[in-house]
Parts: C-alpha cells; structure tokens; sequence
C-alpha cells in the first residue's frame, strides 16, 4: 500500500430507526437523504458508508452527521481504514456494484 493510499478511511454509518408514526419515517426519510447527498453508499439496509481523506475529513463528516441525526432511534458510526474495510468478508449474497466501484485506489484517480 502506498503513503498516499494509507490515509483513506471508511466511515461506516449503522442505525435503527422508527418508522411506526408519520413522523417517524419522515426523519428516517430526511436522514437517509442527507446520507445520500452526503456521499454515503448503501453498504447494506440500514447500513451506509463513504471513503474519506484522512482524520480531518473525518471530523467534518462527524460534524454534520451529528447535525442531521433523527430525534429518535439508533445511529452508530464506525471509522475504520481502508485496509480493514478491504478485508470484509461477504458471507451470503453478492457485493454490489458500488461496492466493486468505489475504492481508494479508484479515488485517486480524481
């Protein structure tokens, strides 16, 4: 792995969230479009993750996620390297084509 690839990171964003009342999956809905809009992927249902450069972005990142969580439920972030998230394993299923594209070594080519 080269120096310049060693400071991309993953955050990796998990949440549970109500959607019983009208108000409910109107949060769920908000958020999940800030997600999207933020430059988060769909890893899995309920699960979303993006690639950021370095420690600093990864702050900035927290930053507005903690400015757009929902009122209610569960949302759990998870900052992890490129390396580790390189070595998850898919256990049952197929890897989506997001996936597949977005990597750090394709990053680096913007």
């Amino acid at each position: 792995m080269s120096k310049e690839t060693r400071r991309f990171m993953r955050l990796m964003v998990f949440f549970d969230l109500p959607t019983l009342t009208k108000l409910d999956k109107r949060a769920y809905v908000l958020f999940r479009r800030f997600l999207l809009k933020d430059g988060y992927d769909m890893i899995q249902w309920s699960v979303y993750g993006r690639v950021v450069n370095g420690s600093d972005d990864a702050e900035t990142h927290l930053k507005r996620l903690a400015a757009n969580l929902p009122p209610t439920g569960s949302v759990r972030c998870l900052q992890i390297s490129e390396k580790q998230f390189a070595n998850i394993k898919l256990m049952v299923g197929t890897a989506k084509l997001q996936e597949k594209k977005v990597n750090a070594a394709q990053l680096l080519l913007f």
